[in-house]
């Protein structure tokens, strides 16, 4: 794998900002013609550092306003299954994230709902109906301030 240099880091830094940003105007961005940007994208692809390209759904448009961060604990006979109950969580459209976590939770997920009810809802039809969830302890999202998909530090 080739090290990346500052025009790579500037590529993925433009990309993480404005993914559907035509190769002609990346190509003047980073500086580089626009055959030798392709390939270097091409390249970055390639080797996993770009692993695809998303929309930013507004959920709240959807009718999905609020999110809540839920911590779950799994039934102490089930922790061998986590892995599996982890996989479960993903299968839920409206399980936007789901983490394997340390501490006194065995996994963490970020759910979008409609408000309360909507929450509740999720609950009583789809979190509950997992087996294994020992209990949960969720907070509703206020604001949030930061949302990312990633990173990319200033040198590698």
């Amino acid at each position: 794998m080739k090290q990346l240099d500052q025009t790579d880091i500037r590529i993925l830094r433009t990309l993480q900002k404005e993914g559907n940003i035509p190769n002609t105007r990346l190509s003047e961005i980073v500086a580089l013609s626009t055959s030798q940007c392709w390939q270097r994208v091409q390249r970055l692809q390639r080797d996993g550092y770009i692993m695809g390209y998303n929309a930013v759904i507004n959920h709240e448009l959807l009718g999905y306003s609020d999110i809540v961060l839920v911590e779950i604990a799994a039934a102490r006979d089930e922790v061998s299954r986590i892995a599996q109950l982890c996989d479960e969580l993903s299968k839920i459209p409206e399980v936007l994230e789901v983490h394997l976590t340390s501490g006194e939770f065995d996994c963490f997920i970020k759910v979008a709902v409609d408000g309360t009810r909507g929450y509740e809802n999720f609950l009583n039809q789809k979190l509950y109906r997992i087996k294994g969830i020992r209990n949960s302890r969720s907070s509703f999202s206020l604001k949030c301030f930061k949302s990312e998909t990633g990173f990319v530090p200033d040198t590698l």
